[in-house]
């Protein structure tokens, strides 16, 4: 009884997750920054999540997935997109308890890399010009400077409050 509980737990926290992400990005594409070579995703500051919880990977696949719905590239962001904040939420997953003076400072450079790669290549070989070494670049580079500012100027320190205040001993049991 107690494993199907905390199943039970999990799936809700990773549903909780996939809504947070999904209405951040929304909102996030509403000032358009969600989509493009050029991102400033709110939600990406939860990629930081999967330091507390395993119900954070799925939860943040799963909410990646809805928001690319909405994405000008069609079903390759939804297949590609996902599968970057997939594998970077598994590598933050992996790289949680590396922490300086107790500040988990590695766990946002997985979504800042693989995105910049993952996302950086599909743009690039989606672009009207098909791919190009330059192009991919500059969209990789902008791409990562996006996620590197939201990862660390947001994520980090949502990590760091979520930490303070105990929350994540209450919510992520």
């Amino acid at each position: 009884m107690k494993s199907q509980t905390l199943r039970t737990q999990r799936m809700a926290q990773g549903a909780v997750i996939a809504a947070l992400y999904t209405v951040l990005t929304l909102l996030a594409a509403a000032m358009n920054l969600a989509y493009g070579p050029v991102q400033f995703r709110f939600s990406e500051a939860l990629t930081i999540l999967p330091i507390f919880t395993p119900a954070a990977v799925p939860g943040l696949a799963l909410g990646c997935l809805l928001s690319n719905i909405w994405s000008g590239y069609g079903v390759a962001d939804m297949i590609f997109g996902t599968l970057a904040t997939l594998l970077a939420a598994i590598a933050t997953r992996m790289v949680r308890n590396i922490r300086f003076k107790n500040i988990p400072f590695l766990a946002p450079l997985p979504p800042v890399l693989i995105n910049a790669v993952i996302v950086g290549l599909e743009l690039a070989i989606l672009s009207p010009g098909g791919f190009v070494w330059a192009t991919f670049w500059s969209i990789a580079l902008s791409i990562g400077a996006g996620e590197l500012v939201v990862c660390y100027v947001l994520g980090l320190p949502l990590a760091a409050a979520l930490e303070r205040s105990g929350a994540t001993n209450k919510i992520f049991k």
